[in-house]
Formats: structure tokens, C-alpha cells, sequence
């Protein structure tokens, strides 16, 4: 799993595809296990009303659509890069800079927050402020979690990326048992479990870091970095806003009892990603590195055709076994329309995966000229859905429909520029 000798020794294993498969086997596991431990807070919706469940499922959207994907994927690639030229000090002092600024951030974010709550919990029909409340903290780590962990991931540290990705699931749902079970407290409990597993997460990521974000300041050139940044930022920005947007859009035009079974579904078919994103996890800064260095590696053609079995065997999968585990978390009343939904979300979601191994593949060999077509799509998106949803009320499936069309489209355009692209070609004839 990591390769690390000793806690000041980053890891980069370059050895053959023995090492990819065995890291990428073990995030596979981690992701899944902590993916299952996270799921098992929504078991807790049986323990509470449709109104505290659908406020949970609201703002976890809320933190789920922070840029969590793009600032890990920043820091991996920037990790990735100076683990290779030996620019180790510029990142330790880009940390340190990044942390200050989004600290300022969310705390400009979390007064407005806190002098607004009321109006905040009335316009999006919470049962109080006490889980909006938490959600602040909350925010402020999961905007702290993708930097570490991306350094963790640049360096190639899988193994303890994994473990924090257990260990946080496990403070999740353990967490939130004891403040619903025990103490009632709803939606409030709910979240309350989720900051305790992100701070479990964070503080391991912090702790195997700080041999980088630690180091003596290095010079940092700005104006070079921002032209490796920002692609980033924009094109990682754009999956995130594909893979997260839609729970908030459909809260808006569905009653509580519709978003349920929506928001349990919608969690059960994400983790067809929790099963096949590892492989892009690992690929990411292996071919960064090789980029640096000017390496081949066949690594992408292994993990776009393991997508694809992965992510169409997820799907069928998931659409025998779903309707089952959906009666075993879900209040009955839930059932028959969370199984109508299942085909539609898991669809959805094969496009996206393929996609994503595709960006991750484009960008860390810094091709970035698929991000302005990517940013376009993301904007289509946000100015259709809600087009469509007031041109069909009462119909939730149209949400899934509308998103499923887009990921196809961001699938294509991917496509295009890894394989049809002029780009490609005469990297092809390299």
C-alpha cells in the first residue's frame, strides 16, 4: 500500500503496474468500507421525520457542493510536481497561504451566515438552526480536507488516504447513532456525526503531511502557478458542479417526502463512483510525475477500460439489489418511488465515472483545452435544469433525465479531446 520508510520520506512508488493495482485495490476497499460506514447515517432516517431527514440531505448538498474536488486535485498535481523537480518548500509555503485565505473566507461566510440564519432556515424550510449552525465547522474543514488530502495523494501516501477515509465514515455514523438515537436531535445529529468524522479525516491528513506544509518557506511564482491552477480549478469545478448540483436544484421544486427517497437514492448511486474513483485517484499523480519527467505510461488505457466494467457492473447492480436495500433503510412509504428513480440516477452516474477518468487524464498531462468546453457545458446545466423543472412540474425523475443527458455530453466532449482532439493526435504520434 504506501511505500513511506519513515513519516519524513514522501511516497512515490514508480515501479510497474503491481504497485498501481495494489493501491488502487486499496483505496477500492477503503472507499467502499467508508463509503458504507458514511451510508449508514441515512439508516438514521427511520429515526427521524421526513422534514429533519430532507434538511440533513440539504445540507450535505450544501457542504458536497463546496470545490472540494478542484483544491484536491491542485494540491495532488502541485504535490506530484514538486515531489518530482524538488520543489517541496513552494508547496509547504503554498499551503500555509491557502489555509490563511480560506480561514478569512469562510469567516466573512460563516457571520453573514450566522446574522442571516433565521431568513437562511426559512427559505430552505429547515426545522431550525441548530443543524445550520453546525454546518459552519463543518464547512471550514471540508475546505481544509481536499488540500491535505491532496498532498497526501500527490506524494502517493495511499495507504493513509485510505484510512482516513475509514476511520472518517466510522466517526460519521457512530457520531451521528449517539446524538440521534440517544439525544433526538434530528437533522442537528446528523450533522453533528458528520463533523465528527471529517474532523477525525482531517486531523490524520494534517498529521501525515506536515513533513511539506511544515517545511521553511520556498519562492513561490504566482504568476506561473495560476496558469497551472486555474485549468484546474475550472475543469475539476465543472465534474463537481455535475456530480452535486442536482440535490439542491430538486429541493427546491419538491415537497419533503418526494426529496426522501431522492436523497436515498442519490446516495446509493454515487457510490458507484466510491467503487471506481480510486483508480483515478491513483492514476492522477503517477501521470503528473510522468509528465514532469517526461515518462510514457499506459496507465489511463487500464483505468478508463476498468471504469467502464466497474461502473457498468455497478449499475446493473445496483438496479437488481437496490430495490432491496432501499426497503431495508427506508421508511415503506419511500420504496415505490426510490426503486422508479434507481434505473435513472445509476444511469446517470456510468457517463460521469467514464468522464472523470478522462479529465483526470487531460489535465495532469496539462491538455487544458477541454476546460473552457467543460465550463460551458456546467453552465448549460444550471440554466436548463431549472428550465426543465418548472416545464414539467411534479416530475422529480426530469431532474435525473436532464443530468444524465449532460454527463453524456460531458462523456463526449472528453472523448473528443482525448482521442479526437489534434492535440491528442500528435501526442499519439510521439
Amino acid at each position: 500500500m504506501s511505500t513511506n520508510k519513515t513519516d519524513s520520506v514522501p511516497t512515490v512508488d514508480h515501479k510497474p503496474h503491481a504497485a498501481f493495482f495494489r493501491q488502487s485495490g486499496w483505496l477500492m476497499i477503503a472507499a467502499i468500507v467508508g463509503g458504507l460506514l458514511t451510508y449508514g447515517v441515512h439508516f438514521l432516517s427511520k429515526s427521524v421525520d421526513e422534514k429533519e431527514y430532507a434538511a440533513f440531505g440539504l445540507l450535505l448538498m450544501v457542504v458536497a457542493c463546496l470545490p472540494t474536488m478542484p483544491l484536491q486535485m491542485i494540491f495532488a498535481q502541485q504535490t506530484a510536481k514538486a515531489l518530482a523537480t524538488g520543489r517541496e518548500r513552494q508547496v509547504g509555503k503554498m499551503i500555509r497561504q491557502v489555509c490563511t485565505g480560506l480561514f478569512l473566507l469562510w469567516l466573512v461566510g460563516a457571520v453573514l451566515v450566522f446574522i442571516f440564519q433565521k431568513q437562511i432556515a426559512a427559505g430552505w424550510h429547515l426545522p431550525g438552526v441548530g443543524g445550520l449552525l453546525i454546518t459552519l465547522p463543518l464547512i471550514l474543514l471540508s475546505l481544509l480536507t481536499p488540500m491535505f488530502n491532496g498532498v497526501l495523494q500527490g506524494r502517493q501516501d495511499f495507504f493513509w488516504m485510505g484510512w482516513a477515509s475509514i476511520l472518517g465514515g466510522f466517526g460519521r455514523v457512530a457520531g451521528a447513532a449517539l446524538l440521534v438515537l440517544a439525544l433526538s436531535l434530528g437533522a442537528m445529529g446528523m450533522m453533528g456525526g458528520t463533523l465528527m468524522g471529517v474532523t477525525a479525516a482531517v486531523i490524520i491528513m494534517i498529521w501525515r503531511s506536515r513533513d511539506i506544509w511544515s517545511l521553511p518557506d520556498g519562492d513561490t511564482d504566482w504568476k506561473n502557478l495560476s496558469g497551472q491552477i486555474v485549468p484546474l480549478l475550472f475543469g475539476f469545478g465543472a465534474c463537481q458542479i455535475m456530480f452535486t448540483s442536482d440535490t439542491m436544484f430538486a429541493k427546491a421544486y419538491f415537497s419533503d417526502d418526494q426529496m426522501a427517497p431522492y436523497i436515498a437514492v442519490g446516495t446509493l448511486s454515487r457510490a458507484l463512483l466510491w467503487l471506481v474513483l480510486p483508480l483515478a485517484s491513483v492514476m492522477f499523480p503517477k501521470l503528473v510525475h510522468a509528465s514532469a519527467k517526461a515518462e510514457k505510461t499506459n496507465l489511463f488505457a487500464i483505468v478508463v477500460l476498468g471504469t467502464a466494467i466497474l461502473a457498468a457492473g455497478g449499475a446493473l447492480g445496483l438496479w437488481l439489489v437496490g430495490p432491496l436495500l432501499v426497503k431495508f433503510m427506508s421508511k415503506a412509504a419511500y420504496v415505490a418511488e426510490a426503486v422508479k428513480l434507481i434505473p435513472w440516477y445509476a444511469g446517470a452516474m456510468i457517463p460521469l465515472a467514464l468522464a472523470n477518468v478522462m479529465v483526470n487524464d487531460l489535465l495532469a498531462r496539462e491538455r487544458y483545452g477541454v476546460v473552457p468546453w467543460m465550463v460551458l457545458l456546467a453552465v448549460a446545466y444550471i440554466i436548463t435544469l431549472p428550465l426543465m423543472l418548472n416545464h414539467y412540474p411534479g416530475k422529480i425523475e426530469v431532474v435525473l433525465q436532464t443530468l444524465g443527458a449532460f454527463n453524456l455530453l460531458l462523456f463526449t466532449i472528453c472523448a473528443f479531446f482525448t482521442w479526437g482532439g489534434k492535440a491528442a493526435k500528435v501526442e499519439n504520434r510521439k
